[in-house]
């Protein structure tokens, strides 16, 4: 008896301490989480178009992480691999273009609905999957995708001929959602490459160039923004892309998928949940019921791409064992 007991507390003071000791991940994707779901609410208070205020995000992070990469550079004495740069900076390419597009839909309707489409991501990287890795999904796969897709026009139902914007704006999140699940699909053997810092700079760094671009061609000012947005442009810049990104990146390279991808996918909830405290945005039965439908359809095609992927090193480790 004494001894059962003994084992049991033994077991319980273990368990605790192995979850204190990976205290520290959980903490980064969280907060990393936190930092990532109010990106739409620095867009939504800034007095600027969305692309100006993505420019600066990721303008600013660039000139904020260029001095600790070039001093980690030069520590290293080491060139990083070609092929890293080249997927780093197609990322941010990508990533840069998922920017534009959602910050724009943000601004034309409002905070939620445009990042429930920009979430669709995982349905996007299961196609390119499909089409470019011939990997073939099983029914879960397609019964997510037909759960997604059937929350659109319920979430849509009063937005179709109402001058909302809402409309618009779910458009800008669906493109944002594709570029952003092929960021996705490139970041994977680019992470492998390159570390967090190096990887990081360079896709912001791409980013920025992509944004600037942007300004250039709808002709956006560079100045004259007034004094609370300017504050809003380097918060947003240094709060979401320098300190939260990392602490994704950083648990993406410390715990696994399983656990962080489907972390990710409550960005669109809280972000509801920010935007109606803080901006006061009202959103209709139809909007939450379509919106959840939508993102439990992303987790399924999520949880399904997830196993696939599993099975598919299974079978590759067994390959090379035979």
């Amino acid at each position: 008896m004494f001894l059962s007991l003994f084992a049991s507390i033994y077991s319980c003071n273990f368990g605790f301490l192995n979850m204190y000791k990976h205290m520290p991940k959980y903490l980064a994707l969280i907060i990393g989480l936190f930092f990532m779901s109010s990106s739409a609410i620095f867009i939504k208070k800034a007095d600027a178009a969305g692309i100006v205020t993505a420019f600066y995000r990721m303008m600013i992070a660039a000139i904020v992480l260029l001095v600790p990469f070039l001093f980690m550079q030069f520590r290293s004495k080491s060139n990083l691999p070609y092929k890293g740069i080249l997927l780093a900076s197609l990322a941010g390419i990508c990533f840069g273009i998922d920017m534009s597009l959602w910050s724009t839909g943000i601004v034309a309707s409002n905070a939620t609905i445009p990042t429930i489409f920009a979430n669709t991501a995982p349905v996007w990287v299961g196609f390119g999957s499909m089409i470019f890795f011939r990997e073939k999904h099983g029914p879960g796969f397609w019964i997510g995708l037909l759960i997604a897709f059937s929350g659109i026009p319920v979430l849509l139902m009063k937005d179709f001929s109402a001058p909302t914007g809402i409309l618009f704006g779910s458009m800008m999140g669906a493109g944002a959602g594709f570029f952003y699940g092929t960021f996705q699909v490139l970041s994977q053997p680019g992470r492998q490459l390159l570390n967090t810092l190096s990887y990081l700079f360079i896709s912001t760094f791409s980013s920025a160039v992509v944004l600037f671009i942007a300004m250039i061609i709808f002709n956006y000012p560079f100045t004259g923004y007034n004094t609370q947005t300017t504050i809003i442009f380097f918060a947003y810049s240094i709060g979401v892309q320098v300190f939260g990104w990392f602490l994704i990146n950083y648990a993406q390279g410390h715990m696994p998928a399983s656990i962080v991808a489907p972390t990710l996918l409550g960005q669109p909830v809280i972000t509801a949940f920010l935007a109606i405290l803080l901006l006061r945005e009202q959103l209709t039965i139809w909007h939450i019921t379509g919106g959840l439908v939508i993102i439990a359809g992303i987790y399924l095609v999520h949880f399904t791409n997830g196993k696939l992927r599993k099975r598919n090193q299974e079978h590759k480790m067994q390959n090379k064992l035979t």
